[in-house]
């Protein structure tokens, strides 16, 4: 039995937002926790949340996202970016707030992991295409030398990690539902066309839509 209980579960902030990174925080600690970790795990995770909206950076946060860290047999996670848990290897992703955020709300199993994706590249093509140049996000530059939402260092997830997070998926559970469960309605999508999946359909804007979209992810014309 999954040993987050959905149905105790509410919204409880924006994506992005202190609340709901800590909420996401206290539910991945309680799962990893519960799974009894072997103390030679070292991993970690991190998502950090480009070109937020002000209203998200309350307190003086300086990044919108939260974080995860298993090392030397302890859990940790909180708010915001920790450079001790993104210098482990492990799942660390940077991406504009504006082109995940709204998507981040849907609930889904594996297949509807890989339509999120699919309905992602779309947009992120779409978008490209009317920037008119690559890279428009101002993704990181890996190591490989092209632009990746995943930061250096990657490492593999730990089958027990992977387990324990994803306990239930299939069924609405698993640490992404939990997150979607926590999250509330942000207002810029409230009249944008989106997939099933909540997916921005970049084709189907208006001039105004496309122009406001982008500026929300940050994108700058000039460069």
């Amino acid at each position: 039995m999954p040993v987050i209980d959905m149905s105790t579960l509410k919204p409880v902030g924006e994506f992005g937002s202190k609340a709901w990174g800590e909420a996401c925080v206290a539910g991945a600690i309680k799962m990893l926790e519960a799974a009894n970790l072997p103390s030679s795990i070292t991993w970690a995770f991190s998502e950090d949340y480009t070109h937020p909206p002000a209203r998200l950076m309350e307190g003086g946060r300086t990044h919108a996202g939260y974080y995860l860290m298993v090392k030397d047999g302890q859990i940790s996670g909180g708010d915001g970016i920790l450079e001790e848990a993104r210098s482990i290897p492990g799942f660390h992703a940077k991406i504009p707030w504006a082109s995940i955020c709204h998507q981040s709300g849907a609930f889904y199993g594996r297949d509807g992991q890989k339509q999120r994706s699919a309905d992602e590249a779309i947009l992120f093509a779409a978008i490209e295409e009317y920037v008119g140049r690559e890279n428009p996000l101002s993704l990181d530059i890996n190591h490989e030398g092209k632009p990746s939402i995943m930061l250096d260092p990657v490492g593999p997830w730990p089958k027990e990690v992977g387990l324990a997070l994803g306990e239930g998926a299939e069924e609405g559970n698993g640490l992404h539902n939990i997150a979607a469960t926590l999250q509330t309605s942000s207002p810029e999508y409230s009249d944008l066309p989106v997939t099933a999946l909540r997916v921005p359909i970049f084709s189907e804007m208006t001039e105004e839509q496309k122009k406001s979209f982008v500026n929300l992810c940050g994108i700058d014309f000039n460069k």
